[in-house]
């Protein structure tokens, strides 16, 4: 075997494992069960471990009284809560409840800015995720036009 061709292979393996990688690492993180859920106390259970939430004013959630389109919702979370691991969005009345759900590095602000859709009015929840407990807030989103299949 010539030594280009060692390095051929060499460089075809490397890269096939390369692109395994992405693949394998998120099907290890990716909550596919609260993801699936119909439910929003099931998406809590499957992210969580369990539904039992503490409410908390240090939970911040602008989001519009009133959606004009339910297909594009902005909403703005932020959190004065230290230790946090995770903020996740839970729509309650969409067919899938959970809408997103962000991992918050050590040293991160815990706060995003994100687009969602809203199939009808429900009441929208953040739930945070920190060493101690979750907390959670909620707000009512009217929506006037459907957005999740309406």
């Amino acid at each position: 075997m010539n030594i280009g061709r060692r390095i051929f292979l060499r460089t075809g393996t490397a890269l096939a494992i390369l692109a395994a990688l992405p693949r394998a690492v998120l099907a290890a993180v990716w909550p596919e069960k609260a993801f699936s859920s119909p439910v929003a106390n099931g998406a809590l259970t499957n992210l969580f471990g369990s539904d039992q939430t503490i409410a908390s004013d240090k939970v911040s959630l602008k989001a519009p009284e009133i959606a004009e389109n339910g297909a594009v919702v902005p909403l703005k979370i932020k959190t004065t809560l230290d230790n946090v691991e995770s903020i996740s969005i839970i729509v309650e009345k969409n067919p899938r409840p959970l809408a997103a759900s962000v991992e918050i590095l050590p040293g991160t602000l815990p706060e995003f800015s994100s687009r969602i859709k809203m199939r009808e009015t429900s009441d929208v929840m953040v739930a945070v995720k920190t060493d101690t407990g979750v907390y959670t807030t909620s707000k009512e989103i009217k929506v006037t036009i459907g957005g999740c299949g309406g």
